[in-house]
């Protein structure tokens, strides 16, 4: 029982958007030897759902579900030092990125905080990042998916840009490619070869959760 009341306090840190209460909890349950892995699939995690489907239905608004992403990645600086490399293996990852020339960093804030919210560990690279900085990003951290993010219809090919240096690295084969955007369809993402496109965030967020499965 002691377990649950640590597992606990560290979704109510992330219900309650409170940085300090989160940051107490995680520090308290490792303290308390507390497996890192459960405290956030079955900690924080859990306080990230109920805070993705808050604001799915309009419950919580944009500013909520960036704080409460900021609040749980405040929590992960403690806990993830304590994972093991066995059992970070176990997690999902993806790296995600706003491509160059591109600022906007709302949308994939959105997409990262709601992944997480899914358990997987996310690699959030920034805004305006060149291809050669993703394509070794991928390399060096093997994401299982990458995600392209951009707003601007003139920095859209840049996605394009990135799969194909991708290709020429010869990374393309390993990892599944999603990109987003407000004006992203999924003939965009055929049209250069990503493997699906979304205007969606929680659509783009359930196609990331359905090739994982399919993967398992």
């Amino acid at each position: 029982m002691a377990e649950e009341r640590y597992l606990a306090a560290l979704k109510e840190g992330i219900l309650n958007l409170d940085y300090t209460g989160v940051v107490r909890a995680a520090e308290e349950a490792m303290d308390a030897g507390i497996d890192p892995l459960r405290a956030i699939t079955d900690g924080m995690a859990p306080g990230m759902s109920i805070v993705g489907e808050k604001f799915e239905t309009g419950e919580y608004f944009l500013s909520e579900l960036v704080v409460a992403g900021d609040v749980m990645r405040e929590g992960l600086k403690i806990i993830n030092p304590y994972i093991k490399e066995d059992d970070a293996k176990t997690r999902e990852k993806m790296v995600i990125a706003t491509v160059e020339g591109d600022m906007h960093d709302i949308g994939k804030s959105i997409v990262a905080t709601l992944l997480m919210a899914r358990g997987f560990e996310v690699v959030d690279l920034g805004v305006d990042i060149p291809a050669e900085k993703i394509v070794d990003a991928v390399r060096e951290h093997k994401p299982a998916i990458l995600g392209l993010s951009a707003l601007l219809t003139v920095t859209m090919p840049k996605m394009g840009e990135v799969i194909e240096a991708l290709r020429a690295a010869g990374l393309r084969e390993e990892v599944r490619v999603i990109i987003g955007g407000s004006s992203v369809s999924v003939q965009f993402a055929e049209s250069i070869g990503a493997d699906h496109g979304s205007n969606n965030a929680v659509e783009g967020v359930e196609k990331c959760a359905e090739w994982v499965k399919e993967g398992r």
